[in-house]
């Protein structure tokens, strides 16, 4: 027996990409539904099987972030086999009663509820709405709920959501634990996970437990949406299933769940460990096989964490052992760079003997390791002879292998070898070089190689997208070498432009520029911004500027800074709140909090997180600020609780749910259209524009509409659950973008068109092509 885990809480940030197939862990839900007198072809009751689940996401306009439906990938649910009743102790779902159509006593009741279940499929929310709403003197819950089990029979499971929807909104409305369940469950079968967590939390606040079934199906479909957008949240429902229901899920929801969190590279999954430790205690606890692939996939988390728990990784060897398993190369890969990163030669060469022995085609990353090893010992020559071994043996060098030995070679200060290296790694047209031009600069820095560093700072940018460090870098350079003019202008580059940006060290640097040319005006200047983002200023700055301004009889003061939204500020924030940003109410305080959330496996938003993490510094916690690399800024952060955001959620949310301001319309600045488009906006390679919007009704969207510097008459606007998508195409998409390029961040729009779709949404990143096949289907849609 395998021993238990010692991390067996849960990670609170988990992201991965995974593809699966799965089996569910209880029987389908009872129901009992007698047949219709109407079209006997329509009404026919089929078995319970499964629905085919759509292959791809439909379109631009079907993709959503919270409110909108996921379609998960093709063949998911087809061909497997539920679980049988006497094959563990699953807890079914509640069994769903429903009285036959000819038993209810009126005639005209009867005809009625007919018309109903034959007329409502075929319409859309908004008739739908009103056809309901006209029936509202007559009809009763059990007629209502009559109409909603009816459509889950002939497999219109939206239709069923909307009139669950619209009978919880009555007076008359009781909570029926039976219906939502089942409705929770056909959407999930269908993919459609958004609508189904709805129903999920739906039975929660009713202080219901739900069915495992309904834990079971959620999950998968978390699991299935593409690129593992929704790892977290299948996570947060895993947790709940076994804590907050104290159900044992199968064995193959386990290894599915696991494979999730394992299938990203190192760097990205190694945060994941904590999650993949809860899963793994729980297939011990639940004497469950645990298989190969969940122990080498535990050693290689372990094996990329900052501070490598070696203890733990020796208990899974021995455990992998006594299983009767063999330690694969991966197994062995993860064993070296555990004992390299340490500079244990004896221990990774051990492994690396292992390899040899083992297969012929020697893996690349086992090369990185040993390079490792002997540049943790201080032999760097022998890396660099490992590195060349590598082409001698015809081994393909990788871009980790690059990194490595430029890495390795630039703290060791070989400047010829470094250049000849970084050379050679451009002419291989591999990409991610920014990491080697920054090894590359800090090498020139340290040996005050000033003008060569200058030269590499020119290659980076004509080749890479520039970044916040690379620019610290060549500002710290001038102001080593004293050419305080074109380092004031790098530092106004850096705060011009939002892709960059400024921070604590860049204006620390950019003061001490300052007093090192007496300039103590303009470092009264840098001074007083850097209080105002509550940047920390270094003591030995702080004293000289001090002298300096006594010497004019002026004393610097701590000043008590005002906290206040600026300009900018108020516009970035309504443009993000128009697209879908969360905000929370803090009732002990009384006060505000802003939640900010951005895509992971968007490169567009992984910018727009660092811009938008330097522009709200002062409004962060001091746990949000301590990040001195940008790209250790986490994807969802939240500002503290404060009363100036109160005004925006007042206007932005009703009773916790997102609405338009009547106003809205005379807040559209140039600055906010720039910054929603950024969010939640997608420009395709055709040029067309598409925007989505969070919240309001018919007509707060028209307002906003009207209100847009383009020809509303010629907007396509797509109504999808709580959304709207607004089209701009041909001379209106030219005139939109005319107005928001000036705020638009520089390269932005680059970025954001290859990603091809709207990544404010869900990140997700199609190819021109499909791009372009999503804005036909949109327009086909609109035009209907």
């Amino acid at each position: 027996m395998a021993s238990t885990s010692p991390y067996a809480a849960p990670s609170p940030s988990l992201r991965c990409t995974v593809a699966l197939s799965l089996h569910f862990s209880s029987p389908p839900p009872v129901l009992r539904l007698a047949g219709l007198k109407l079209s006997p072809g329509r009404l026919a009751v089929s078995p319970p099987g499964i629905p085919e689940v759509a292959s791809t996401i439909e379109s631009l306009v079907l993709d959503s972030d919270e409110d909108d439906e996921e379609e998960v990938d093709s063949g998911l649910f087809q061909g497997e086999e539920w679980a049988a009743a006497d094959e563990r102790d699953a807890v079914r779902s509640p069994e769903l009663e429903v009285p036959e159509l000819e038993e209810l006593p009126e005639q005209w009741r009867r005809s009625r509820i007919a018309w109903l279940c034959k007329e409502l499929p075929a319409y859309k929310h908004s008739t739908f709405t009103r056809i309901l709403n006209a029936q509202r003197k007559w009809l009763t819950q059990d007629d209502a709920t009559y109409v909603a089990v009816h459509c889950l029979r002939i497999r219109e499971n939206d239709a069923a959501f909307r009139v669950y929807s619209w009978m919880v909104r009555q007076h008359w409305f009781r909570f029926n634990f039976a219906l939502a369940t089942r409705v929770a469950d056909c959407l999930g079968r269908e993919g459609k996970v958004d609508k189904c967590r709805e129903m999920f939390e739906a039975m929660v606040k009713q202080g219901r437990v739900p069915a495992e079934f309904t834990f079971h199906i959620l999950i998968v479909a978390y699991l299935s949406v593409p690129k593992g957008r929704c790892l977290q949240e299948a996570c947060t429902i895993y947790n709940q299933m076994i804590q907050m229901g104290g159900y044992k899920p199968r064995l193959s929801l386990h290894n599915s769940l696991f494979r999730a969190l394992v299938s990203k590279t190192g760097g990205s999954a190694k945060y994941n460990v904590r999650q993949a430790e809860f899963v793994y205690h729980n297939l011990v606890t639940t004497n469950l096989d645990v298989q190969k692939d969940v122990y080498a996939g535990l050693i290689w988390l372990h094996s990329y964490q900052d501070v490598i728990d070696k203890v733990r990784i020796i208990a899974l060897r021995k455990e992998m052992k006594r299983a009767g398993f063999d330690e694969g190369i991966d197994v062995l890969v993860s064993v070296m760079r555990t004992f390299s990163k340490e500079g244990n030669v004896q221990e990774t060469e051990a492994a690396w003997n292992e390899i040899l022995q083992s297969c012929s085609d020697l893996p690349a990353q086992a090369y990185v390791c040993r390079m490792e090893v002997y540049a943790q010992t201080g032999e760097p020559m022998k890396s660099l002879d490992i590195f060349k071994e590598m082409k001698e043996k015809n081994i393909p060098s990788n871009v980790a292998s690059y990194h490595k030995i430029i890495e390795i070679m630039a703290k060791a200060r070989e400047v010829d070898i470094v250049e000849e290296l970084m050379n050679g790694f451009i002419k291989s047209h591999m990409k991610h070089l920014m990491p080697a031009f920054l090894h590359l600069m800090y090498m020139y820095m340290d040996l005050d190689m000033h003008e060569k560093l200058e030269l590499t700072f020119s290659k980076c940018i004509a080749r890479c997208r520039p970044n916040r460090i690379l620019y610290t870098i060549f500002l710290e350079s001038l102001v080593k070498v004293g050419n305080i003019e074109k380092a004031e202008e790098v530092f106004r580059e850096m705060h011009r432009n939002g892709m960059i940006g400024t921070n604590t060290k860049s204006c620390n640097i950019m003061l001490r520029g300052y007093l090192s040319a007496e300039d103590y005006q303009k470092a009264e200047k840098v001074y007083d911004v850097m209080s105002k983002k509550k940047y920390d200023v270094q003591a030995d700055s702080l004293e000289k500027l001090q002298s300096g301004l006594l010497l004019g009889k002026k004393v610097i003061k701590p000043k008590a800074v005002s906290m206040k939204l600026d300009q900018e500020q108020r516009e970035i924030l309504i443009g993000f709140l128009l697209g879908g940003t969360q905000m929370e109410y803090y009732e002990q305080r009384g006060l505000h909090v802003v939640h900010f959330q951005f895509q992971q496996d968007s490169n567009a938003h992984s910018v727009l997180r660092v811009h938008i993490h330097e522009r709200f510094f002062e409004w962060l916690p001091s746990t949000s600020r301590s990040f001195a690399d940008e790209s250790k800024i986490p994807y969802q952060f939240s500002t503290i609780p404060h009363k100036h955001f109160s005004f925006f959620a007042d206007q932005f949310f009703l009773k916790g749910r997102p609405v338009l301001p009547k106003l809205v319309h005379r807040w559209l600045s140039p600055r906010v259209l720039a910054y929603w488009f950024m969010f939640v906006g997608s420009k395709l390679p055709s040029g067309d524009i598409v925007l989505k919007l969070s919240g309001g009704n018919t007509e707060s969207v028209e307002r906003i509409v009207n209100s847009l510097p383009t020809q509303p008459l010629t907007i396509k606007v797509k109504r999808k659950g709580r959304f709207s998508w607004i089209g701009f195409q041909g001379s209106n998409a030219e005139s939109f973008w005319r107005i928001i390029e000036p705020h638009v961040l520089n390269n932005f729009a680059s970025s954001i068109t290859q990603e091809g779709s709207s990544i404010g949404s869900d990140g997700t990143q199609d190819t021109d092509t499909d791009s372009d096949d999503d804005m036909q289907r949109y327009d086909k849609e609109s035009d209907q």
